[in-house]
């Protein structure tokens, strides 16, 4: 016989809806991805867009779930408040909003919010990565989790004391797509390798000066120019610009750590931050973004006595 589930829990994101049902170890007895986002979701009702994939997974009608991501944004199916940092991530997890609605015991994990006048950010979803990242208790521990609006974060004694925001993906959208660079990038840039040396070439005069970006943008237009330069080419040149910026001011910002950064990425984007923090000289250990957003999902479960201990 197939073990029961524990759970159900949900990374629900702005446009995406990722969503598994798990034992209480963690282990995926199955799993469901849809376009059933916050924007689709509002429209057809949270309630209905859950249940239509609890459904399908076969879930039974008590089983609790536990969700992450935007669903619990302003614009959500509740607002889940932030938590001010610095926190301790089990005291994050705790503060799950629940619905108060439903016949399940539904609750959603808040997001985080720093509260600096000269440096306010905020984050939601991320926070569970990290609680699912394996994190040691003790130590000064640096985590990076690249995407759309990467994230840096740094974690001392298992208490988050802050974070940044690197916008890096939306700018590599933004830049390739309304700007003077769509002209050398082409219409539909080409996925870019890390061991493509125009990656690695921009990377590096990026980390060399500090993260400074904004005055080579222009010049891979002028390579176009001048030099020949091939759009595939020129893609690389800007994403190993954009990455290497990133890894310089987040750096630059929060200093060294006790152990290796934590990369919770999967796919190109864990291969091209591994390289650049390669070339930037700092050690990491990858860690495998799903797997980390599950476990952050199951350890909110236990926190909030949703499911026992493992």
């Amino acid at each position: 016989m197939s073990p029961a589930p524990a759970v159900a829990a949900l990374d629900w994101g702005t446009t995406r809806l990722r969503a598994w049902l798990l034992d209480s170890s963690g282990k995926v007895l199955a799993e469901r991805r849809g376009d059933d986002g916050l924007i689709t979701a509002r429209e057809k009702g949270f309630a209905k867009a859950l249940e239509g994939h609890l459904a399908a997974m076969g879930a039974p009608d008590t089983l609790p779930v536990i969700i992450c991501g935007m669903a619990g944004s302003r614009q959500g199916w509740i607002e889940a408040p932030y938590v001010t940092v610095p926190a301790p991530i089990g005291a994050i997890l705790r503060g799950a909003a629940r619905i108060e609605s439903e016949r399940r015991d539904i609750r959603i994990v808040p997001g985080l919010a720093q509260r600096l006048a000269d440096a306010p950010d905020v984050m939601r979803g991320e926070e569970t990565q990290l609680a699912g990242a394996g994190l040691p208790a003790k130590g000064r521990h640096l985590v990076c989790m690249p995407g759309t609006h990467s994230k840096w974060v740094a974690v001392e004694d298992g208490t988050v004391e802050g974070f940044g925001t690197w916008p890096t993906g939306e700018l590599y959208s933004v830049l390739s797509a309304h700007s003077i660079l769509k002209h050398s990038l082409g219409e539909h840039p080409a996925p870019v390798a890390a061991a493509s040396p125009f990656f690695r070439q921009w990377c590096q005069r990026a980390l060399g000066e500090g993260g400074d970006v904004t005055s080579k943008l222009f010049a891979i237009r002028a390579a176009g120019l001048l030099q020949e330069l091939q759009p595939a080419d020129a893609a690389a040149c800007l994403s190993g610009l954009l990455i290497g910026g990133e890894i310089a001011s987040a750096r630059r910002r929060f200093g060294a750590s006790d152990a290796p950064v934590a990369l919770v990425a999967s796919g190109a984007l864990a291969t091209l931050y591994g390289a650049a923090l390669d070339l930037a000289g700092l050690a990491f250990r990858i860690v495998d973004a799903d797997e980390a957003v599950r476990a952050g999902l199951v350890e909110a479960a236990r926190e909030n006595g949703m499911i026992g201990g493992a």
